[in-house]
Formats: structure tokens, C-alpha cells, sequence
């Protein structure tokens, strides 16, 4: 599973699973909300992205898969 990322931290999108209009492979944003959901084996993330293409549009992780960038903030 992806690291968790942390509000304002600036990610690059990996693989966007099962969206008809998914966030390209390669594109960057900010992390503006991360919440957790269901337990144990079934738990997931929802995270919400400005993406810089100006696009909101929140990742789960797991499947969709993002690389925190360096810096973060």
C-alpha cells in the first residue's frame, strides 16, 4: 500500500483504477483531505486532490496507487 500522505503534501499520480475519466499517469497535485474508512482488511483511504491541471477529483488507496513527492509541503 501507497505511504500516507498528509494535507498539502504534493503527489504524482501512479495508476488510477476503475474511473472513466481518470487523472493521467505522471500528473501532480495537492493533498487537500485525507479520511479513513471501513477496518481491518477492509480499510481504505479516500483522498481528495487539487490536481494542477485544475481538476478535484479524490484517489482510494487502496487501488489507486501516487508517490508522495519530496519536499512535501
Amino acid at each position: 500500500m501507497n505511504t500516507l500522505p498528509r494535507v498539502g503534501d504534493r503527489i504524482r499520480m501512479v495508476a488510477m483504477h476503475d474511473d472513466p475519466d481518470p487523472i493521467p499517469v505522471g500528473q501532480v497535485g495537492t493533498v487537500v483531505g485525507v479520511r479513513r474508512n471501513g477496518r481491518g482488511n477492509d480499510e481504505w483511504f479516500q483522498i481528495d486532490v487539487s490536481w494542477d491541471n485544475g481538476r478535484m477529483l479524490m484517489l482510494v488507496s487502496p487501488p489507486d496507487t501516487f508517490e508522495i513527492l519530496d519536499g512535501g509541503k
